[in-house]
């Protein structure tokens, strides 16, 4: 079983963590073999967003591993306690410098395998200036008609433009 990670101690009591199946049909769990605590290994969530902009989106080309030097649209980790859609706004704020209101939610995506599990939504561009953050080699404005589509970066990128490109009625 491959976690992209191999937690080997338990983080409440430091012990030596066991693979157990604990319920039939379910995936082994990593316990504790001194204290028997369970170590959940839960999902990654992704806030995405496809930003809308002079009847253009937002594309940016990505500045760091993986996937350097492909597209995507502004997105990033969901801190832990913090709302889905407040991240989606700082992520697009930190990564191409613009504010943006979220109109509605086009997707979640998630495949075999990975850990991360992906929320997109459309938004509307309000205000700031488009630049690179420090992720982003570029960030620029493309019609939906001539999405880059051999250079996205991941399999979501892909699926929810393509998902996007139908909702809007954009022939590809």
């Amino acid at each position: 079983m491959h976690h992209g990670y191999t937690f080997r101690f338990c983080p409440v009591c430091g012990a030596k963590l066991i693979s157990s199946t604990l319920k039939e049909f379910e995936p082994a769990r990593l316990v504790c073999s001194q204290c028997h605590f369970i170590f959940y290994l839960d999902p990654k969530l992704v806030a995405c967003v496809i930003v809308e902009m002079n009847g253009k989106i937002v594309l940016l080309k990505r500045a760091i591993e993986p996937q350097k030097g492909k597209w995507v649209v502004p997105g990033g980790y969901v801190d832990r306690g913090e709302v889905v859609d407040a991240a989606a706004l700082r992520e697009t704020r930190e990564e191409c410098g613009i504010d943006i209101r979220i109109k509605r939610l086009l997707g979640v995506y998630s495949y075999p395998g990975t850990v991360e599990a992906m929320v997109f939504y459309i938004a509307e561009y309000t205000g700031g200036d488009l630049v690179n953050g420090d992720e982003v080699f570029e960030a620029k404005l493309v019609e939906p008609n001539v999405i880059p589509w051999e250079d996205l970066a991941f399999q979501s990128t892909t699926d929810a433009l393509k998902d996007y490109c139908s909702f809007r009625g954009v022939k590809q």
